[in-house]
């Protein structure tokens, strides 16, 4: 799908433009236009990119492929972005999805893809009709305002990460069960995932805010500034919880540990203690001795049967009395 706004001072910004106009918005020093590939198939996009907007073609196959880390590379009369969206799903498994959006920035547009709807890309599409200071001021003021609100998603799903931290934590001094470890190492995962994102988009942020861009007014660059001192801020916070996991998993390990030495301590006082009875059974089962005294019974079948029931029972009560106590 693609979606397309325009805005020119003292009109109306218009929607839904027809592919055929594009050339002729692009022309017109004050307008400002803004296409949005939504998912939108490669086939019908590429043309637009290379033909219409004149985009390199190494530019639009980096575009195209979805494949990059957070980066920027300056093109002159434009600059091509990668950045990344995250989304974290915490109900069925701890997973981290990540969503990347292209960004083509000229003198009198912006151009955006992704395969997947962006909660940012649609707030500031929302905040070009509700307030116009952010297409008045320039295609790189509507930039900034895209990666504000993409950066800014990245704080609740921190919380929602150290939130799943908080809970680790409990269940490792409760219960460490087997499902507590495979949490730990999702969350490792996760936590390495957002460092992936997080570092290489902080060195964007810190180009677009101190480089000399063409087509980035250098009175606009304080805004790419203070998102930078976000993604500084978000980066330690990403270390911190590396710590926190990496230190519940040291504490899953000695809970285990110590777990272990109660169950060969009990195993042990069980063992002492059947020692004696073990050494008897074995002493006197010898076949040195003919029974006496009227102990001929002890031979009978009915004794035997009982004493084979005896040691195939008394084996199964031990494993699920041991299973009980979580020892096997």
């Amino acid at each position: 799908m693609i979606r397309s706004l325009c805005f020119i001072p003292g009109q109306e910004p218009r929607t839904d433009i027809p592919v055929k106009e594009y050339a002729a918005l692009l022309a017109n020093p004050e307008s400002l236009l803004w296409i949005d590939f939504d998912g939108e198939p490669d086939a019908s996009a590429e043309p637009i990119l290379t033909g219409i907007f004149r985009f390199h073609p190494l530019a639009v196959d980096d575009a195209l492929e979805e494949t990059h880390t957070p980066k920027v590379d300056d093109w002159g009369e434009y600059i091509y972005i990668v950045l990344s969206a995250m989304t974290f799903n915490a109900e069925d498994s701890l997973s981290l999805y990540t969503n990347e959006l292209d960004v083509f920035l000229g003198k009198n547009y912006v151009v955006t893809h992704h395969d997947e709807p962006i909660a940012s890309v649609e707030k500031a599409r929302e905040v070009f009709f509700r307030d116009r200071r952010y297409a008045s001021h320039g295609p790189d003021h509507l930039l900034y305002k895209i990666i504000d609100d993409l950066v800014a998603e990245y704080m609740p799903l921190v919380e929602a990460i150290d939130d799943q931290i908080d809970r680790v934590e409990d269940e490792v001094l409760t219960k460490a069960a087997p499902d507590t470890l495979e949490r730990i190492f999702s969350l490792k995962r996760i936590i390495l995932s957002m460092r992936r994102i997080i570092a290489p988009q902080r060195e964007v942020l810190n180009k677009l805010a101190r480089d000399d861009f063409e087509v980035i007014d250098p009175h606009d660059r304080i805004f790419f500034r203070d998102i930078y001192d976000h993604l500084v801020r978000l980066h330690d916070v990403n270390e911190s919880m590396r710590d926190l996991v990496s230190g519940s998993l040291d504490t899953y390990l000695s809970v285990i540990n110590n777990r272990m030495n109660d169950v060969m301590k009990t195993l042990t006082i069980i063992t002492t203690l059947f020692m004696p009875i073990s050494f008897l059974t074995g002493f006197f089962g010898m076949n040195f001795f003919e029974p006496v005294a009227g102990l001929t019974g002890w031979t009978s079948r009915a004794a035997f049967g009982l004493i084979m029931a005896v040691f195939i029972l008394l084996p199964i009560g031990m494993i699920f009395w041991m299973r009980r106590r979580t020892w096997v």
